[in-house]
């Protein structure tokens, strides 16, 4: 069983910074991708940014020279730095991970349960 706990969401104002923490536990061998999607209501949930195991990043358009991704590959965790906060970038951001349990397996793709980010003023 794998478990993906989010965290650092909350209220900011415009122009304000948050950081994202998201760590995966439970009976993992190998982590590779991992990533930050948000969902606002109503809209569907789109990718933010995503990292490799090896530190290669991809960020969505809207995400770039604002929103950093980075991750610490001995604690399983992904993080997302977050600068310059528009009201638009109000959503539940979710992480995810793709996760290999053992050796010979595939790998699964698990989701943590979301964090609020509002950003009002």
């Amino acid at each position: 069983q794998v478990q993906l706990v989010e965290s650092g969401g909350g209220l900011v104002q415009p122009g304000g910074s948050l950081r994202l923490s998201c760590a995966a536990s439970g009976s993992i061998l190998f982590i590779g991708a991992m990533g930050w999607y948000r969902q606002a209501p109503g809209q569907q949930r789109e990718l933010v940014a995503e990292i490799t195991n090896s530190g290669m990043t991809n960020y969505a358009d809207s995400a770039k020279g604002r929103f950093t991704i980075s991750r610490d590959n001995a604690r399983n965790s992904v993080y997302l730095q977050m600068n310059s906060l528009k009201p638009e970038d109000t959503a539940v951001y979710f992480c995810n991970a793709d996760v290999k349990l053992r050796v010979g397996s595939m790998s699964y793709l698990y989701w943590g349960q979301g964090t609020q980010v509002t950003v009002s003023s």
